[in-house]
């Protein structure tokens, strides 16, 4: 796909990866604000590429009693906002069809869920709304078999298509990152690496995911070093305390300087 079709996206002359960051679900205007600024000083100032990330929901939780958002419009007009005052495109995820024309309506990129990618009537909701859709490959999935959740977008005459690996399932508690999979996906769409999800320890038996934070920048410079086309991370100023995916997400503090790195390590992979 043409970057240049995400309205509003900026920086794409400085030959660097592009990014998808915020917050793993919108909890409220001003921590969205709050993330949205400091991303938009970062990224400008590095001449990064970015698109501002936060669900509306939270449909796929392990427990009944885990956050689910605050409600669908609520979150949906606080992205808007956000893309209006900081002037930067948006991505959100969607879970059922329908949500596929009412977030269409706030945001500029429909992201369908691993657990959720081949579900056809999802997949082709999204596709119809003419928006970007970003296909996040199934922990379950092989890289291989993406091209037929592709086809079904541009199926539907739409080819602003992006893929994301977010790993593979590596036992019940753990995932692991095949980098093979970032040139057989590039084969097909435009595609992503998902940092933090990458990094998800699944199943536990307190019915919350953990995570290894820790491992973020390793994860990340190695998606850069062979090349992917851009990055998915998420990222809190209070991590420890945010209501959806804590155990993973990057503080917010360790943002710019992980940006400064990655943009060092494409600047010399550009030059082979």
């Amino acid at each position: 796909m043409n970057l240049q079709n995400i309205p509003n996206i900026k920086n794409l002359d400085s030959n660097n990866f592009f990014v998808l960051a915020g917050p793993c679900a919108i909890e409220g205007e001003e921590m969205a604000f709050r993330i949205a600024e400091k991303l938009v000083t970062i990224t400008n100032h590095l001449k990064i590429p970015l698109v501002f990330k936060g669900s509306f929901k939270k449909a796929n939780r392990s427990r009944i009693d885990s956050f689910t958002g605050i409600g669908d419009e609520k979150a949906l007009k606080i992205l808007e906002k956000v893309s209006k005052e900081f002037n930067v495109p948006t991505v959100t995820d969607i879970h059922e069809s329908s949500d596929a024309e009412m977030a269409a309506a706030y945001v500029d990129v429909l992201q369908i869920p691993a657990f959720l990618v081949r579900q056809t009537d999802l997949v082709v909701a999204a596709a119809k709304t003419g928006k970007t859709v970003n296909l996040k490959k199934g922990q379950f999935m092989s890289p291989e078999s993406m091209k037929h959740a592709v086809q079904k977008v541009l199926d539907c005459n739409n080819e602003n298509i992006m893929v994301t690996d977010r790993g593979t399932m590596f036992g019940y508690q753990d995932m692991i990152v095949d980098y093979r999979s970032i040139p057989t996906m590039q084969q097909y769409a435009t595609t992503v690496l998902d940092i933090t999800h990458s990094l998800q320890q699944p199943n536990q038996t307190s019915g919350v995911t953990g995570g290894r934070p820790d491992l973020i920048e390793t994860i990340a410079k190695a998606g850069i070093a062979v090349g992917v086309d851009g990055i998915f991370i998420e990222t809190h100023f209070d991590p420890k305390n945010a209501k959806s995916d804590g155990a993973n997400m990057l503080h917010l503090d360790y943002f710019e300087p992980l940006m400064k790195k990655l943009v060092a390590i494409r600047q010399t992979v550009n030059q082979f």
